[in-house]
């Protein structure tokens, strides 16, 4: 079953649940994911657009000029150990191995005269390219 979190903390011996807006809620290993409404609404339209359900998928892989690359994808569905994080209607999909290297960071959707892409503002990132693609750890 897909972990959910609205605003969950994981302190040393027990689980602090803020709010929980889904019938069930995961453990999560650190801070909670977040979705902005700009990323929503953005995916939201890509979505319609391709026929697809409004789900964005974030993954990390190895790779970039930093070491690691966030890559976004639209999914089908979530996966049985994914995090999900709900905006607006739209979905977010962490998988358990991503999300140990983008805990707590916000995905969102920015638009500027040098183009529009989405960006991750990510706390764990020591460094990152100037293109805001990679980082490292």
């Amino acid at each position: 079953m897909p972990r959910r979190c609205a605003a969950i903390f994981r302190a040393p011996e027990r689980l602090l649940a803020v709010s929980a807006p889904s019938a069930y809620i995961g453990i999560m290993d650190a801070l909670t994911m977040t979705l902005s409404p700009s990323a929503a609404a953005r995916v939201a339209l890509i979505a319609i657009k391709q026929g697809k359900p409004a789900i964005l998928r974030l993954a990390v892989e190895g790779g970039g000029c930093s070491g690691f690359q966030y890559k976004f994808g639209l999914a089908d569905a979530p996966e049985a150990d994914d995090l999900v994080v709900e905006q607006d209607g739209t979905r977010l999909l962490v998988d358990a191995v991503s999300l140990d290297l983008v805990a707590g960071s916000e995905v969102d959707y920015v638009e500027s005269l040098g183009g529009s892409a989405f960006k991750v503002t990510n706390p764990n990132a020591a460094s990152g390219c100037g293109c805001g693609s990679s980082f490292s750890i």
